[in-house]
């Protein structure tokens, strides 16, 4: 049981913030809105009272004639449980970004510089090009991506841990260095497959996509992004110290070698979890942090509180864009994340007004 610290005083960075209470209602309501469009745009056309009726059908176990049979299919079993994962994926990178950047005290950290997405990489595509474990059918690519998730973690641990505990540059060094030998792996297998569509899905899932969700991924996704989160939250004072510095921290009764450690294991799960249904979805753990704290402020109660909401938006509307630009065909949606956010995120950084942890 975690003894509560003391007030962690917030550094300042910008002149002005936007309230919480007002930007998190706000929020939630684009977030139904977007959700609402997600399931009512596609390729097939399906027009809108169609799709809401559909809908409440579904909500409401309400019955459907037997020409809607082929329309219900593409609401109800493809799209809908898409968004929904698209906005658990989303709202978990956002939150372990967040978590990250505290844990490595670096403002270029995302939650793919421990390396685990990087080995998730590794089985799944032992999947895609090898054919391995095809005895666990459908369950095949997600478990064999997280398994290797938590090999990568376990690896990434044992490296980088020291007698005083996980330095931060330690990890930072042992995640970029273990990912650039995962992504050598995945590389041969790449280029030794036998079939250019296996290499061209696994070149899809490199780059993120969500063209395979199910209803079935979504429960253990949004459970284990939702305990995540409750956690961090919890300890949101304790991650405003150790932004600060270990000495900052260790004054203000912190331990930081512990708490490392334990946001280590939180952020390896929740980012194995996500990868494992989402594949390697960049810049959102990037960015959306980032965006948040310039406009409420670098208190983790605040950033906590936001920012898996605006990843959850971000992420269905990049998925959203990643099915209509060139329907029927799909692009990757790490490909949309990076075009969209990277002048978005530049943009607001030459507004000036903000550095990671305060002025």
């Amino acid at each position: 049981m975690h003894r509560s610290p003391p007030r962690t005083p917030i550094p300042r960075s910008g002149p002005s913030r936007l309230s919480v209470v007002s930007l998190v209602p706000g929020l939630v309501l684009l977030l139904l809105v977007s959700l609402l469009c997600g399931v009512g745009l596609g390729a097939a056309g399906i027009g809108w009272g169609e799709v809401l009726r559909l809908l409440g059908a579904g909500l409401t176990g309400g019955t459907i004639d037997g020409q809607d049979v082929a329309a219900y299919t593409i609401v109800w079993e493809i799209r809908l449980p898409r968004v929904v994962l698209g906005a658990v994926v989303g709202a978990g990178l956002a939150a372990v970004g967040v978590a990250v950047q505290a844990m490595v005290r670096n403002a270029l950290a995302d939650p793919f510089v421990l390396g685990i997405s990087s080995g998730a990489a590794v089985g799944a595509n032992a999947v895609i090009l090898l054919g391995a474990f095809a005895g666990l059918g459908v369950w095949a690519l997600s478990l064999s991506a997280f398994a290797s998730a938590l090999a990568a973690m376990a690896l990434v641990y044992t490296v980088a841990r020291s007698p005083h505990g996980l330095a931060p540059l330690r990890l930072i060094l042992t995640g970029t260095a273990l990912a650039y030998g995962f992504e050598a792996v995945t590389t041969v297998m790449v280029f030794g497959a036998a079939r250019g569509e296996a290499a061209r899905s696994a070149m899809m899932w490199l780059l993120g996509s969500l063209g395979g969700a199910t209803w079935a991924q979504v429960p253990l996704a949004a459970v284990t992004v939702a305990a995540g989160w409750v956690w961090l939250r919890r300890r949101a004072e304790a991650l405003n110290a150790l932004a600060m510095g270990d000495e900052t921290s260790a004054a203000l009764g912190i331990r930081p070698a512990r708490l490392r450690r334990e946001l280590f294991l939180v952020t390896a799960a929740v980012t194995g979890t996500v990868v494992a249904v989402s594949g390697a979805i960049g810049f959102v753990g990037l960015m959306v942090p980032h965006v948040v704290r310039i406009l409420v402020g670098a208190d983790h109660r605040r950033v906590l509180a936001v920012a898996p909401l605006a990843g959850a938006v971000l992420l269905v509307w990049a998925d959203l864009l990643s099915r209509l630009l060139l329907a029927p065909a799909e692009l990757p949606v790490g490909v949309i994340t990076a075009v969209v956010g990277v002048p978005a995120f530049l943009l607001l950084m030459r507004r000036g007004g903000y550095a990671f942890g305060g002025r």
